[in-house]
């Protein structure tokens, strides 16, 4: 077996995961991206991380504002997952493009309210992970809500299937 790149993407790809809005206030203005490279790290303290590639805006906004938003999408947030994963994506046309419409949290944070699921981050640090930056974040509020999650896995967006039985 040999490892190149294409090999190693597929492989991770057999891994399903959420998908997540990252959201960052900017100057009055909301800036995201799509990223399922997001979990927990700890409980005490709170802890998450996110992996963002270097080329991203995304990148520079997160170390420059240091707090940020992580909106787990709902089954129905397809639209604004791949409006979010261009990356000639503007702010200015998320609404009208993906229906991406957000409220503030009283940070000023951006947080979409259809979310799964809103975590508020205040950044605690960034480790260089080769062509990416892995930001570990202590969460300081959450929002829940009721509904299926937006899965993605070997590249296609997907819902919750069946339940395993026992």
């Amino acid at each position: 077996m040999t490892l190149n790149p294409t090999e190693f993407r597929k492989a991770m790809g057999a891994f399903a995961t959420g998908v997540t809005i990252i959201t960052v206030d900017l100057d009055g203005e909301v800036h995201g991206m799509t990223a399922n490279a997001f979990t927990s790290v700890s409980l005490d303290p709170m802890l998450v991380l996110v992996c963002v590639d270097h080329s991203t805006r995304t990148h520079a906004h997160l170390h420059a504002k240091k707090r940020f938003g992580i909106n787990v999408l709902c089954e129905d947030q397809k639209a604004i997952s791949a409006y979010y994963a261009r990356p000639e994506r503007s702010h200015e046309h998320a609404e009208v493009e993906a229906g991406a419409r957000f409220e503030r949290t009283r940070h000023g944070t951006p947080m979409l309210p259809g979310a799964l699921a809103y975590l508020e981050c205040r950044l605690q640090s960034a480790q260089e992970a080769g062509d990416h930056t892995i930001f570990i974040a202590e969460v300081e509020d959450v929002v829940l809500r009721e509904g299926d999650p937006l899965l993605f896995f070997r590249g296609k967006y997907r819902t919750v299937g069946e339940e395993v039985g026992e």
